[in-house]
C-alpha cells in the first residue's frame, strides 16, 4: 500500500476533481445537520480491497466520519455482502461517495481479477502470475497493492527499479549481445538484467549474452516448449523464463505444463473491469 502521505495525496487530488466547485446538489438539498450512516455494499461477487482507502477518503473531508471495516481486504464475498461503513454528516458522506467508490471499486476489481487468474495455476506449482506497467496512472501504488490482496505477484515498480531490456531498447542499442553488455557494465551489481525477445533466434542471443531472465514476448505454445527445452540446457547458468503477450486464463495450464518461471499479465490491471459495489445511505 502506498504511504500515508502520498495516500494522502492521492486522495485529496481527487477530492478536489470532484469538489473543486463544491457540491451544489448536496448544498441545496441537505440540511448541514443532517446525520447519517452508509454502508457499501458488493452488488456481485467479489474480492473485497481498498477498505481504509474508502475510510480515509471519507475522514479526508471531514474528520469527524468514523467507519468500520467489516471485511478484510482479500476476502472474496457474494452479492449482498455489507463491506465497509461510514457514519457522520450526512453532507460529508454525500459529497466523498463516489471519489470513495471509484478507488474501492477499482482496487476490488483487480483483486478480484488477479484471484482469477492466480487461481489458475495449477496446485503445487511454483509459477508466478504477474502484473506489468500497464497501470492507470497515479494509481499504480493503489493497483499493485490490489494484485498482491488478489494473490498474484507484482513485476517491476518503475523503470529505475530494475533491468528490462525490449523491443525499443534493443533497437537504440544496436543489438541484444550489445544492450546485455552495457547493462552489465553500467547497472548496480545487485541488479539482475532482464530481456525480451521476440523469435528463438533472439532467444538463442539472449542465452549466448547471458541473461538473468528472458521474456518470452507473444510466443505460440510450440515455440514456448521449445524455448523451455534450450533453456533447461543452457550451458552457463539457468536463467528464468517469462512469457508475456496474449494471456488468457484458459492458456495458464498450459504454460505452466511448458516449463516457464513467470507469466506476466498487463490484463490484471489494464482491463479489470471495476467492481460492483453501492453505497446505501439511511438517516
Amino acid at each position: 500500500m502506498l504511504a500515508a502521505p502520498l495516500l494522502d495525496a492521492l486522495i485529496d487530488r481527487s477530492l478536489e476533481e470532484d469538489l473543486a466547485g463544491g457540491d451544489l446538489t448536496t448544498e441545496a438539498c441537505v440540511e448541514a445537520s443532517a446525520r447519517a450512516t452508509a454502508k457499501a455494499v458488493a452488488r456481485k461477487p467479489l474480492v473485497a480491497c481498498g477498505g481504509d482507502v474508502f475510510l480515509r477518503v471519507f475522514q479526508r473531508l471531514d474528520r469527524q466520519v468514523e467507519g468500520e471495516v467489516l471485511v478484510a481486504d482479500g476476502t472474496a464475498v457474494g452479492a449482498g455482502t455489507v463491506l465497509w461503513t461510514v457514519r457522520g454528516r450526512a453532507r460529508s458522506l454525500l459529497s466523498a461517495e463516489r471519489t470513495a467508490l471509484n478507488l474501492a471499486q477499482r482496487m476490488s476489481g483487480v483483486a478480484s481479477e488477479a484471484r482469477r487468474y492466480a487461481e489458475a495455476i495449477p496446485t503445487g506449482s511454483g509459477v508466478r502470475i504477474t502484473d506489468t506497467r500497464k497501470t492507470t496512472p497515479g494509481l499504480r501504488g493503489l493497483e499493485r497493492y490490489a494484485v498482491r490482496v488478489g494473490g498474484a505477484h507484482n513485476h517491476r515498480d518503475s523503470l529505475g527499479s530494475a533491468v528490462l531490456i525490449k523491443d525499443n531498447h534493443i533497437v537504440a542499442a544496436g543489438g541484444i549481445a550489445t544492450a546485455i553488455a552495457r547493462a552489465r557494465a553500467r547497472a548496480p551489481h545487485t541488479t539482475k538484467v532482464e530481456v525480451e525477445v521476440a523469435s528463438l533466434q533472439e532467444l538463442d542471443q539472449a542465452l549466448a549474452a547471458g541473461a538473468d531472465i528472458i521474456m518470452l514476448d507473444n510466443f505460440t505454445l510450440a515455440d514456448v516448449k521449445v524455448a523451455s527445452a534450450r533453456v533447461r540446457s543452457a550451458q552457463h547458468g539457468r536463467p528464468l523464463l517469462e512469457v508475456s503477450g496474449g494471456i488468457t486464463l484458459e492458456r495458464i495450464p498450459e504454460l505452466v505444463a511448458a516449463g516457464i518461471d513467470v507469466i506476466s499479465v498487463g490484463a490484471l490491471t489494464h482491463s479489470a473491469r471495476a467492481a460492483d459495489i453501492a453505497l446505501d445511505l439511511s438517516l
